[in-house]
């Protein structure tokens, strides 16, 4: 069959002298070019550009790029000084607002209380080695890379796993939100008079970050390098300069004119006493972004899980170091924080040891920086999550899909939407969105290091009773301060996440439950003899699209053969690391039926079937009939997660001259049954349905 759009084109280049020197050979502008008997494949030009939607589509092409073959997909190998960079901007970019929501709490009983912050930042570094400990663990478990949701779903079933897949998605979206805000306010406090337009430059930098993970910008070590490298020098200097200019200095700070004792008397004990564990709970928001190295292991440079775990020691020493220095150093400077406070607690400090120069503006530059990168961080993480719980049937199919740029399209667009949202809501303020920030990291926790103990006594490997004795202290510990943060964060807005993260499991839970029914009622053995051959009167060639092998396939191709005599069944492969098992099952099951196989690198369904139609009515009688199988969920919430592909392949041939279009109805019930609104082309008792469910 000839290919779309003709042959090799041959454009005659002239010289300078107007004679012809050379022929460019162009590739032929084909939709589909022909690679076997039997099989096609898409080319860059299988999508149509015209009309409106070609224009837009035009469009999208200028701003996201044009569309990348599927063959670019590749796995880059980091070493650790390149992973360090790349995975602890998230948890290292915490100390600009951790030691800030410490005193934040505490300063509610009196500048005195201040002196607290100390002792509460050393329980949070006691905490953090305890989590980096429980986490090597882990990375030695699942070297391939193992976040909460697998961890979960493989050791403690599939609830557990569900939760932790909705808390880290609630939490991803909370890192960008928190982020962008922290590094408003670091802009804020270096500019004030940005102050009014805080939210707006908010969401430029999502949309900004959105756009370029759209795009497909790679995680470069240099982009991630220069900020997270700066970050770290410039405030591991202004700690060090910070602590020579406070031991030096004769004048007493603010906070030694009080006596915190008694400051603690006053207040009372049972009040102070829940300060000091709601501080501890904001300030737990520094351990947020530690477990990204256990998620990124498959990254590493071999061997990777050792490689993996040092990186991970040295992202806590670090962090450890510049937030127990930045608390230190903010206690012995007297510096205090108010809600309201336009200045942060990282600003006031590089302030007093720098002064307004050179140095304090770099400071604010590389805090700003470090935070952007932890809101990219988190553009990373979710859609990757996203596509894991569609491809295992707990979100919508096409989260698992890859846009142009061989990115998880949707997935960065419901990330960006669901950050900006709470940009608005709380108007850009890191403090009132820390209050949602951290449950469910440490829920999280909990969960991961629960399914490793349930893991280790299962399966019993050498060592494993110490390992499960690290784990179970560590989810021990975890799960207290969950509930510590549950406790102390609820009035102060963490009901929304409380309520949030088991609404989520529900909704996930149900979306789960409807593809479980769904296979349910369309499953066909594989050893099922099906008697299906062309039988119809008519000439007109029929076409029947085909996702998969299944009841509304085999309904659809019944009703195909019933009508005509050439019946042809089109499956597009999008994913080559997919194994498709229609190739496999249908020669077996269909011998009568020819199949074609459009192999589709650009990931487009619709337009290589069309294309492969345009060379259909090329030939007599110049006309084609398309019979495609729609499943039809009898819930509204049920619809948009299925036939997504093949709704926009049937609007798009209804447009076209010489097609008929036939969609034949498929009904499934919320129960794994089929529904009583099942229109079907065909008797209610046919016998093909009946020999098949009797299979």
């Amino acid at each position: 069959m000839p290919a779309s759009g003709g042959g090799p084109q041959y454009t005659p280049a002239t010289d300078k002298q107007g004679r012809v020197s050379r022929y460019r050979v162009e590739l032929p502008r084909a939709g589909i070019v022909e690679t076997g008997t039997g099989r096609f494949e898409a080319t860059e030009y299988a999508e149509r550009r015209s009309g409106w939607g070609g224009r837009f589509l035009n469009l999208k092409d200028r701003i996201i790029g044009s569309t990348v073959s599927s063959a670019r997909l590749g796995e880059q190998r980091l070493s650790k000084k390149v992973a360090l960079a790349v995975f602890s901007s998230d948890a290292l970019s915490s100390t600009a607002y951790a030691t800030q929501e410490i005193i934040l709490i505490l300063v509610i009983a009196g500048t005195a209380s201040i002196s607290l912050s100390l002792p509460i930042a050393l329980a949070i570094t006691a905490l953090l080695a305890i989590v980096i400990i429980s986490y090597s663990q882990l990375i030695r478990a699942y070297p391939a890379g193992g976040g909460a949701y697998i961890v979960a779903m493989e050791n403690l079933g599939r609830m557990a796993g569900i939760v932790a897949g909705a808390a880290l998605l609630i939490d991803y979206t909370l890192t960008v939100s928190v982020s962008i805000s922290a590094s408003v306010e670091a802009i804020v406090s270096a500019a004030p008079g940005a102050h009014d337009f805080a939210v707006p430059l908010a969401i430029g930098l999502v949309g900004l970050i959105a756009l370029g993970n759209l795009r497909g910008v790679r995680e470069s070590g240099t982009m991630f390098a220069i900020p997270t490298y700066g970050f770290v020098f410039i405030l591991g200097a202004t700690i060090l300069g910070g602590m020579v200019k406070v031991f030096l200095s004769d004048a007493p700070n603010i906070l030694e004119t009080g006596d915190p004792q008694r400051q603690i008397e006053q207040t009372g004990n049972v009040l102070m006493w829940f300060l000091v564990l709601r501080a501890f709970s904001a300030g737990c928001a520094a351990l947020t972004g530690v477990e990204a190295i256990s998620n990124g292991v498959s990254a590493f440079k071999p061997p990777e899980w050792r490689n993996a775990i040092i990186t991970m020691v040295i992202m806590g020493l670090l962090l450890g170091f510049l937030f127990l220095g930045t608390t230190l150093l903010a206690r012995h400077l007297g510096i205090v924080y108010q809600e309201g406070d336009r200045e942060t607690v990282m600003s006031q400090v590089g302030a007093e040891v720098f002064g307004r120069n050179l140095f304090y503006y770099m400071l604010q530059g590389f805090t700003a920086g470090i935070l952007f990168l932890a809101a990219n961080t988190a553009f990373n993480g979710y859609p990757l999550l996203a596509a894991l719980l569609a491809r295992d049937g707990y979100l919508p199919r096409i989260f698992h899909q890859r846009g142009n740029r061989l990115v998880y399209s949707y997935g960065i667009a419901a990330l960006a939407a669901g950050a900006m949202l709470l940009l608005v809501a709380f108007n850009a303020t890191t403090t009132r969105l820390i209050p949602l920030y951290a449950f469910g990291v440490f829920l999280c926790f909990t969960l991961a290091q629960a399914g490793l103990v349930r893991r280790w006594f299962r399966l019993k490997p050498p060592g494993w009773q110490r390992s499960a004795i690290i784990n179970g202290f560590g989810a021990v510990v975890t799960g207290v301060v969950t509930l510590i943060i549950v406790v102390t964060k609820f009035s102060q807005g963490g009901w929304l996440v409380v309520v949030a993260i088991p609404l989520a499991s529900v909704v996930v839970w149900r979306i789960g439950g409807f593809y479980r029914s769904l296979q349910r009622t369309l499953f066909v053995p594989v050893d099922a003899q099906l008697d299906i051959q062309p039988r119809g009167e008519s000439r007109v060639p029929v076409i029947v699209p085909v996702e998969d092998v299944n009841l509304a396939t085999v309904m659809t191709l019944g009703a195909a053969c019933e009508r005509s005599r050439d019946v042809t069944a089109v499956h597009v492969v999008v994913d080559p690391d997919t194994p498709s098992t229609v190739e496999d099952r249908w020669n077996r099951q269909f011998p009568a039926i020819p199949l074609v196989v459009i192999d589709s690198p650009y990931r487009n369904v619709s337009d290589p079937i069309s294309r492969y139609i345009d060379d259909r009515l090329k030939l007599a009688p110049h006309e084609v009939t398309v019979m495609v199988p729609l499943l039809e969920g009898h819930r509204w919430y049920q619809r948009p997660l299925v036939n997504q592909s093949l709704k926009r392949l049937t609007h798009m041939l209804r447009q076209r001259r010489h097609v008929e279009v036939t969609a034949v109805p498929f009904g499934v019930g919320g129960r794994g049954r089929s529904s009583r609104r099942w229109r079907r082309p065909f008797s209610r008792r046919d016998p093909l349905e009946r020999r098949i469910r009797r299979r």
